[in-house]
């Protein structure tokens, strides 16, 4: 192969490769004399098939195979030769006179990862923002589980339900006078007020009691999801059989006892881990940023643009998601167009601190291991369906792309935690809202890292994007109060496909299905056991959004 390098500028770099006909034709001949003795041919025993006839027959094929081959060799030939570690995947031109027979010319041009400097890294210090976990904010979070456990007791005889009550009661709906399927049902309970039937039917169970019987008279909506019914008059007989009001929830042992622990103690010990859980997350969040504006004061080197031009098209895509949320998209849009710079700032700062992270990581000999590797896989795997899980566990396996990005987050924590323990570090003790505040007080987007953890034959990079600060630029007009904050956007670079992608996490049941019966309450968490009278079973279900889980008090970085 002869190689002659046509640009060498900045971090580009392009080669002209010719490589002989005469390689490329020896591949073939290797390939013939492999598919020979499997070929089958009537007039021919098994494997005498000439290799003349078997050129005939798929020349054009193994010639192209033998091409293919053949490239892709020479380029990793001149990737070797050269000491080049691509940015990205080379591009490659054919020479478009190109002819079987004839010696191939190609144009390769690549973007190469920079030289890093030695990374600075000794004389580090930081400061660690410490919050003791407040016992009013464990005893707000106690309450929430205590109103998410609401019981209900049987109400005196005669009394009248009202909203927040519990009705039981066996019902018959119909429509023109013909009972429908999934209209009809026994000792269904229902909480006045929860909005959680059709629009007028809990309004007319007001002042309801128990042994009374009432004809309801409501419409379905015209989105429900049961086409037959949507839009229709309908008529419930309905009996009420009880009346339940709500219950005192005492916070004592009882209570944590139907959550299933052990008492009151217990209760707050984990929901104190909660909240030291996350605390110490926005501790970490608030040392990293500064580790990373350290870092960034200190190194300063060129990037390849076409990384930043990716890592740039990436939170570009999800700030323009973000304005479709404003009360004016198109003023909201302006402001984004009149800071662009910078965030084509941040993308760049990003690009350059992922490969600092990772030349540091290499130097001191930072690694995922297998065991590490396996356990991100098992959970990556978890939002296929079961039968999905192995082929995007092979997947992974066989693609080094796609392995290089899910280790990607976990190598880069390991790096700042290296970091971490080389560093000064000193304490202070602050409130939750002074270090909300401190990390607030980074003003503008706060920019992630992209790191590139590149293998020792610098061949594929894995990619990672987490919380650090922003560029030296002015606070960005577009960053609104309910946006996410810089940090929270998920700059990952676009993907390799799979050769063959799992398939899609198994969906939930189809509406009309998932709405026939009644929407089911979300659990609390660790809720106490469902009594019987409080079950729900078979009531027309109105077309409601579904109601959000109860937020986990979980380590988060904001």
């Amino acid at each position: 192969m002869q190689t002659v390098e046509t640009l060498n500028e900045g971090l580009k770099r392009a080669y002209k490769l010719t490589i002989p006909a005469k390689e490329i034709a020896a591949r073939v001949e290797t390939q013939v004399k492999q598919l020979a003795p499997q070929m089958k041919m009537p007039g021919f025993r098994p494997g005498k098939v000439p290799a003349n006839l078997v050129k005939k027959m798929h020349g054009p094929a193994l010639h192209q195979d033998a091409l293919n081959a053949t490239v892709q060799d020479s380029i990793q030939s001149l990737l070797t030769e050269q000491k080049l570690r691509p940015a990205t995947q080379p591009a490659v031109e054919l020479d478009k006179d190109y002819e079987e027979g004839k010696d191939a010319a190609l144009e390769v041009s690549l973007e190469v990862l920079p030289d890093v400097p030695a990374p600075q890294i000794e004389g580090l210090k930081l400061e660690r923002l410490t919050v003791e976990a407040p016992e009013a904010e464990i005893n707000d979070q106690i309450e929430r589980i205590a109103s998410q456990s609401k019981r209900h007791e049987t109400a005196k005889k005669g009394h009248p339900a009202v909203e927040g009550d519990l009705v039981v009661m066996d019902y018959k709906g119909t429509v023109n006078g013909v009972a429908f399927e999934g209209g009809t049902g026994e000792g269904m309970s229902v909480e006045l007020g929860s909005g959680r039937l059709i629009p007028g039917f809990e309004e007319q169970l007001e002042g309801v009691k128990q042994g009374e019987s009432r004809e309801l008279n409501v419409t379905f909506p015209k989105d429900y999801p049961a086409k037959e019914l949507a839009g229709k008059d309908a008529v419930f007989a309905v009996t009420v059989t009880e009346v339940k009001v709500p219950a005192e929830q005492v916070i004592d042992d009882e209570f944590a006892k139907q959550l299933g622990l052990t008492g009151l103690d217990q209760l707050k010990e984990l929901i104190k881990g909660q909240v030291e859980q996350e605390l110490n997350g926005l501790t970490r969040t608030y040392m990293k940023r500064k580790l990373l504006d350290q870092l960034a004061e200190g190194h300063d080197f060129p990037v390849p643009p076409s990384m930043v031009e990716a890592e740039f098209a990436q939170i570009w895509q999800q700030l323009e998601h973000e304005t479709t949320h404003e009360a004016d998209p198109a003023a909201a849009m302006a402001e984004l167009e009149a800071d662009k710079a910078d965030y084509q700032a941040i993308a760049e700062r990003r690009v350059r601190l992922g490969l600092l992270l990772s030349e540091i990581g290499q130097a001191n000999g930072v690694e995922v291991t297998q065991a590490e590797m396996q356990r991100l896989i098992m959970q990556a795997a978890q939002q296929y369906n079961p039968k999905d899980r192995e082929r995007f566990a092979q997947y992974v396996q066989q693609d080094a792309m796609a392995a290089a990005q899910l280790r990607a987050p976990l190598y880069e924590d390991k790096v700042v935690d290296f970091l971490f323990g080389k560093a000064e570090i000193s304490d202070r003790a602050v409130t939750r809202e002074e270090l909300e505040a401190a990390i607030e007080s980074e003003d503008g987007f706060a920019s992630g890292t992209h790191v590139h953890n590149h293998d020792h034959d610098h061949d594929h990079h894995g990619h990672d994007h987490d919380h650090d600060h922003k560029p030296k630029a002015k606070k960005p007009a577009a960053k609104k109060a309910d946006a996410p904050a810089e940090d929270e956007v998920k700059a990952e670079p676009a993907k390799k496909a799979p050769a063959k992608k799992p398939a899609a996490k198994k969906a939930e049941p189809a509406a009309e299905e998932a709405e026939a019966a009644p929407a089911k309450k979300p659990a609390a968490k660790k809720a106490a056991p469902k009594k019987a009278e409080e079950a729900e079973e078979t009531a027309p279900a109105k077309s409601p959004a579904k109601k959000p889980a109860a937020k986990k008090a979980a380590a988060k970085e904001a």
